[in-house]
């Protein structure tokens, strides 16, 4: 069975792969930062829930990339983390 680091580095050598992964970054990053802040803060996903008066499902879908938030439910999520949501384009 092949590593997931190996098989990502065979398939980003596909133009077409990579540009529909590299299209897809900034959801990535994003899921990557609530997951990060989650654990480092040491809160399952259902106690944000909790804290965000959601279901742990909507947690789940947001940290799996499966789901495109609102910016009001990014902002109650930063906010149940301890962080703000900064938009920057650059």
């Amino acid at each position: 069975m092949e590593s997931y680091k190996h098989l990502r580095a065979k398939l980003l050598k596909n133009k077409e792969f990579r540009d529909a992964y590299d299209a897809l970054e900034p959801e990535f990053a994003l899921a990557a930062a609530i997951i990060e802040r989650r654990i480092k803060k040491g809160l399952t996903q259902a106690a944000l829930a909790k804290r965000m008066k959601t279901k742990q499902s909507a947690i789940a879908r947001l940290e799996s990339g499966n789901y495109n938030p609102t910016l009001l439910f990014l902002d109650k999520a930063a906010k149940a983390l301890g962080a703000r949501v900064k938009i920057s384009f650059s």
